[in-house]
C-alpha cells in the first residue's frame, strides 16, 4: 500500500508538504520521499528508508533545503520515490501508488523499444520508473497517462510535479482514491482526506475513477473526465483507510460502523459481546453491538 500528498501554493510549500504526506504513514513502512520545485532552482528531492525510523525523525532535519511554491510527497511500502524525470514532454517528479500484475512483461517491451530503467529497488525495476517511461511515450501527460492505464493490469494512481503545477490522476477503477483540498492560495491531492482539516484545507473535490487535474495555486483544471464504472477497494474501507478519512464522501467509521451492524442483524450466533481490534476493528465491533443487540 502507500499513500501520498501534493500541494501547490502562492508562498513556500514546505511546511504543508511535510504534515500532509506524514498525515498518510500509516499507508506505509518502507520508503519515504519529497520533492519540491522552485522556479530558478529546479527540482529538489529526498527519499529515506523508513523501516527502522519514523517519517518525521528521517525528513525534519532536511527541510530547509526545500524550496519552492509546489511539491509532492509519498509514505510507500514499496519502491524508492519520488523520481525526477526529464523528457519531451518537460522536466517533472512523480509519486504512484500502485500495484502492477504485468511488470515483467511491461519491462521487457520496455528494453525490447530501447527503453533503460536507471532506478532498482532490490534488484528489480522500479514500477515507479517504469510508469513514468510509460507516461513520456504519449505526446503528452494525458496521453501519457492514458497509456499507463492501456497498459499496466493492476492499479496505479498517481501525483506529477511539473513546472507547471501538479497534475493529479487516480486510477481508471477508482481503486485507491485521490481527494482534493482547498484553502486560500493552495490546493493539495492526497490519499486520505484526514490530511487536509489539520493544515486548513477544506475537502473541494473527490477524484473520479480515471479523472485527471492540474492543480495550480489559482485554481483547478480538469484534464480528463472520470469514467462512469469503478471498483472500489473493500480492503481500504475495512483496514487501511484512516477512521476519520473520507472516500467518495463517505466517511470510513461510518462505512465500518454500518457493515459491522448489518452483519449484527443477520448474524443468528450466540454472542455475549464484541471487541474490535484497533483502529479499524473498533467501528465494526460497535456496529455489530448495535445490530446485534448486545
Amino acid at each position: 500500500m502507500g499513500g501520498f500528498f501534493g500541494t501547490v501554493s502562492k508562498t513556500e510549500c514546505v511546511t504543508d508538504l511535510f504534515y500532509g504526506t506524514d498525515y498518510n504513514s500509516h499507508l506505509g513502512t518502507k520508503r519515504g520521499g519529497l520533492a519540491t520545485y522552485a522556479k530558478g532552482e529546479g527540482f529538489m528531492r529526498s527519499i529515506h528508508n523508513l523501516e527502522n525510523s519514523y517519517f518525521r525523525t528521517k525528513f525534519e532535519l532536511e527541510l530547509p533545503k526545500f524550496k519552492g511554491n509546489s511539491g509532492i510527497g509519498i509514505i510507500s511500502d514499496t519502491d524508492p520515490q519520488p523520481i525526477v524525470i526529464n523528457s519531451h514532454l518537460g522536466k517533472f517528479a512523480i509519486v504512484t501508488v500502485a500495484k502492477i500484475q504485468n511488470i515483467s512483461e511491461l519491462e521487457r517491451d520496455l528494453l525490447a523499444a530501447n527503453m533503460h530503467f536507471s532506478e532498482m529497488s532490490l534488484g528489480k525495476t522500479n514500477p515507479t520508473e517504469l510508469i513514468a517511461l510509460l507516461i513520456v511515450q504519449g505526446k503528452d501527460f494525458v496521453d501519457g497517462i492514458e497509456n499507463v492505464f492501456n497498459k499496466i493490469k493492476g492499479s496505479c494512481s498517481m501525483l506529477l510535479l511539473t513546472e507547471d503545477g501538479i497534475i493529479v490522476a487516480r486510477d481508471k477503477w477508482g481503486r485507491t482514491p485521490i481527494v482534493i483540498g482547498k484553502k486560500e492560495g493552495a490546493y493539495a491531492a492526497t490519499s486520505e482526506s484526514s490530511s487536509l482539516p489539520n493544515l486548513d484545507y477544506e475537502i473541494e473535490k473527490y477524484v473520479g475513477p480515471g479523472e485527471i487535474i492540474r492543480l495550480r495555486a489559482d485554481g483547478m483544471e480538469q484534464m480528463r473526465k472520470p469514467n462512469e464504472g469503478m471498483q472500489i477497494c473493500s480492503f481500504l474501507w475495512v483496514y487501511y483507510g484512516f477512521p476519520v478519512s473520507c472516500y467518495e464522501g463517505r466517511n470510513v467509521e461510518e462505512v465500518r460502523f454500518m457493515s459491522g451492524y448489518k452483519m449484527g442483524q443477520k448474524d443468528n450466533s450466540e454472542v455475549d459481546c464484541a471487541c474490535g481490534i484497533p483502529d479499524s476493528g473498533v467501528g465494526m465491533a460497535l456496529g455489530y453491538a448495535e445490530g446485534k443487540g448486545i
